[in-house]
């Protein structure tokens, strides 16, 4: 696949998909489940088959979470590190799983680590992405303090993506935490400063932030279903967009 332009299959061009590492999970309390990482891959396999270029931004908190190892004794930018190497492990893990489903991909990590993967930079990405490989983007910005939906955004801002797709737990953004709160209400349609404003946390404000200046749609999407990421892809199912 070159990059040119949308094609009749998706009004999409290039996307980045934000994959947490709790989504690979399954139903286990840590680490990974191979049913669900299948299930992802192939739903990954088949949105690249619409022609659109697709990078992903996978977290770590299946194996670590910064935050949390900051909240038990662990200085804050050194559990940020720990967690940059749980996104690696995923993103090794979620490559090969694309390629067994017969189609290329390529890790690249923010943080440099030349005997697992390549490094991450906007050119080699660029790169893998015109050559119709999925790029899977690890180590988040490559800093500690900023969470790896702030590293999507970003991600999608140097990568000229057209859209940012937050897949979530959830079918979209809710009022509250529904699982907390059953009077909670999804939005269909929001903009990035009313997501602001009202302070929802389906994505942090840097992100969002990020995500306006630099006029990004977010579709936000629940995972737990096969073929999720193409249904977002395609306009199916529910979902909450946020617009510039």
């Amino acid at each position: 696949m070159t990059d040119s332009g949308p094609t009749k299959l998706s009004p999409w061009r290039r996307v980045v998909v934000k994959l947490s590492g709790e989504a690979l999970m399954g139903q286990s309390s840590h680490g990974l489940d191979a049913p669900t990482l299948t299930r992802i891959a192939a739903d990954l396999t088949s949105s690249a088959a619409l022609g659109v270029e697709v990078a992903v931004v996978v977290g770590g908190g299946n194996f670590f979470r910064g935050i949390a190892g900051a909240d038990k004794g662990i200085e804050r930018a050194r559990a940020d590190s720990i967690g940059m190497l749980a996104t690696v492990m995923n993103a090794l893990a979620l490559e090969y799983a694309i390629e067994k489903q017969g189609q290329s991909a390529r890790a690249l990590s923010a943080v440099p680590m030349p005997s697992l993967c390549e490094a991450y930079s906007r050119q080699a990405a660029l790169h893998h992405l015109g050559k119709g490989r999925i790029a899977v983007l690890a180590g988040g910005t490559g800093n500690p303090f900023f969470t790896t939906d702030t590293g999507a955004a970003l991600r999608g801002a140097e990568l000229s993506c057209d859209l940012i797709m937050k897949a979530t737990q959830v079918d979209g953004v809710y009022s509250a935490d529904p699982k907390r709160d059953p009077t909670a209400t999804r939005y269909e349609k929001l903009t990035h400063d009313e997501a602001i404003a009202k302070n929802l946390a389906v994505m942090d404000t840097a992100a969002f932030a990020l995500a306006r200046e630099n006029k990004i749609p977010i579709i936000v999407f629940s995972i737990q279903h096969p073929g999720a990421i193409r249904a977002a892809l395609e306009g199916k199912g529910k979902a909450t967009f946020v617009s510039p």
